[in-house]
């Protein structure tokens, strides 16, 4: 709303204010028929008048009035009594008469009552004939606009009565605070719904204009207070009411995209929570699936046993909207399957070696497969000046191209990048330098540190194994340096901790025919240690790159942070270098454990 002038002085009564506020109000009204309603209800002459008795009671308050005596009615009966006794004329009649109106007496008697202080209701006695089974029945009446309701009513199975089944949180009926879930409604605008079908009463209620009354008997169920409302989820999956058909009303479903940062409103309802978009300024919450619920339907889908579909999702929808302008009703493995084992270079398909992750769960394919990503808690985080940097993970399918876009981090800013040095069980060369290109050990320790959890991914090639450990991690990130991490998909998860706080960058290829354009004169490495592996990329080189983008897409896409399509290696390195800055000033939403641990 634009902010008003009260004038020069700024002594501008609200009288005064009210009537300037339609012409101020103008430019930001978007059609004829409110800006005709704006004037209409300003311009009411009781609005007026109200204003300007609310405007003299302010000043008349300032003066910090007391009354002179506590029992003007008292004085009032007395006059009346004395005047009845003195010759009539017309001052003496019309001053009786107006004694005797009733809105004069009333306005005594408030007149003493505040006087007095005594503002306990005298309450008139029970009468004795009242039928103790009938129950009380309560009158509400909201007003139509644009905006629907936010409640759903539903038949209830043994009563047959019509009650709300939910009020969306942040809507109308949930503002107004007068709705509760377990009303019974019996009358819309004088209409008893008792014989009616709820898609009948949506009618009566999408042809009514204006007030809207409603006759209800309220819950005997007590309202408790919700703690919802300040909790975030990030979606990891897509969701479409429309095609939801487990939902008890698809127009109070709220649609969202994974990725998407979600407020829980409300989890009062075990299957369906209300929510919103993060950042959206519509007060109304939706309907999603809640964790509990959509984990046990991915889980089925995902079994290899066949199964019934679970029953609520064939059955019809008992809810019906009460709003207005809505017909609201009622993997990949880890081992040699996997792409090969990097570190700072590739592996192709063609290789033959084994590929493993060091995960605290033995059965790590297993692992995997029970892991249904649906949403996960989150909060604001920003790193602080004195925090190590959060570590970086690359993840990618081999040749789209991670190694050369590392390469040129390092050589942009050495001293604020870092890469793992990984550790191996071959003969150190002449022309390398323990600790430079590799920590060599014996087989003896690399296979002592694989049994004690010190990896992150190891494995064999040649029969000399090669891991990253995490040691070497803590290595870097203690140099108050960036560490950038090259590692399997799979492993991204176990990397997700309180101390390494990851972000997870997926390089993703082009369009195949767009790596035939770019990669024609380029070559894949096969390993470092035999140049002669470096080879010309192939069509099945595309063509495994394209696929093995897809399947990492698919099963980890919930993991990523950021996604940057390697189409030009400059562009790709550029928007890479743009994601870094932001990573260091700005706050990103990260699992709630890592802000409140």
């Amino acid at each position: 709303m634009p902010a008003l002038s009260t004038g020069s002085g700024g002594d501008t009564g609200l009288y005064e204010l009210l009537a300037s506020l339609p012409a101020q109000l103008q430019p930001h009204v978007d059609s004829q028929e409110d800006l005709t309603f704006l004037w209409d209800m300003f311009g009411e002459k009781s609005l007026h008048s109200l204003v300007k008795i609310h405007e003299k009671l302010n000043c008349y308050e300032k003066q910090s009035p007391v009354p002179m005596l506590h029992g003007a009615s008292a004085l009032a009966d007395d006059l009346a009594e004395e005047l009845q006794s003195k010759p009539l004329n017309s001052e003496i009649r019309e001053l009786l008469k107006l004694l005797s109106k009733p809105n004069l007496k009333a306005l005594l008697s408030v007149h003493d009552t505040v006087a007095q202080k005594n503002y306990d209701p005298v309450l008139p006695p029970m009468p004795d004939d009242i039928d103790e089974e009938e129950d009380s029945v309560k009158i509400i009446r909201l007003v139509k606009n644009r905006e629907p309701l936010g409640a759903t009513i539903k038949r209830d199975e043994q009563t047959g009565a019509v009650v709300v089944a939910r009020i969306m949180h942040g809507g109308a009926a949930d503002r107004s605070g007068l709705i509760h879930v377990g009303d019974e409604l019996k009358e819309v605008n004088g209409i008893s719904v008792d014989d009616k079908k709820p898609e009948e009463i949506i009618r009566i209620l999408s042809q009514s204009q204006g007030a809207i009354t409603f006759k209800i008997i309220p819950s005997v169920k007590e309202q408790t207070s919700s703690k919802e409302g300040k909790i975030f989820m990030k979606a990891l999956f897509d969701y479409d009411p429309s095609e939801d058909k487990a939902i008890p009303c698809k127009e109070a479903g709220l649609p969202f995209r994974k990725g998407d940062i979600l407020q829980i409103m409300s989890q009062d309802d075990a299957t369906w929570w209300q929510a919103k978009l993060e950042g959206d300024t519509n007060p109304r919450a939706g309907l999603i699936p809640s964790k509990h619920f959509q984990e046990r339907r991915l889980a089925l889908r995902r079994s290899d046993v066949q199964v019934q579909p679970l029953k609520i999702s064939n059955r019809k929808s008992s809810e019906e909207a009460v709003d207005f302008e809505e017909a609201e009703c009622t993997g990949l493995n880890s081992g040699a399957h996997i792409a090969s084992f990097r570190r700072s270079f590739r592996l192709s398909r063609k290789d033959k070696k084994t590929n493993k992750t060091m995960y605290e769960c033995k059965k790590s394919d297993q692992y995997d497969t029970a892991d249904v990503p649906t949403y996960e808690e989150v909060a604001k985080y920003r790193r602080q000046p004195h925090e190590k940097y959060r570590l970086t993970v690359f993840v990618g399918p081999v040749g789209v191209g991670v190694n050369e876009l590392k390469r040129k981090l390092l050589i942009s800013d050495s001293q604020h990048y870092g890469v793992t040095v990984p550790h191996t069980t071959r003969p150190r060369r002449s022309q390398e330098s323990d600790g430079v290109e590799y920590i060599f050990i014996s087989k003896h320790l690399f296979e002592t540190d694989v049994q004690n959890n010190k990896f992150i991914e190891y494995g064999e090639y040649k029969n000399n194994y090669y891991g990253t450990s995490i040691d070497s991690v803590r290595s870097v990130l203690a140099k108050n340096k960036v560490c950038l991490l090259d590692v399997q998909p799979h492993t991204v998860k176990h990397l997700r901790t309180l101390e390494f706080k990851p972000f997870v960058i997926f390089i993703k290829p082009p369009s195949i025919e767009r790596l035939r354009e770019t990669r024609k004169n380029a070559k894949i490495i096969s390993s470092k240690d035999e140049k002669s592996a470096a080879k010309p990329f192939q069509e099945e080189d595309f063509q495994e790159m394209i696929r093995s983008a897809q399947i990492m897409e698919s099963q980890y896409s919930h993991l990523f942070d950021k996604v940057i399509v390697n189409d030009d290696l400059t562009t790709a390195y550029n928007e890479l270098k743009t994601t870094f800055d932001k990573l260091e000033r700005e706050a990103f939403w990260v699992p709630v454990s890592w802000v409140h641990s």
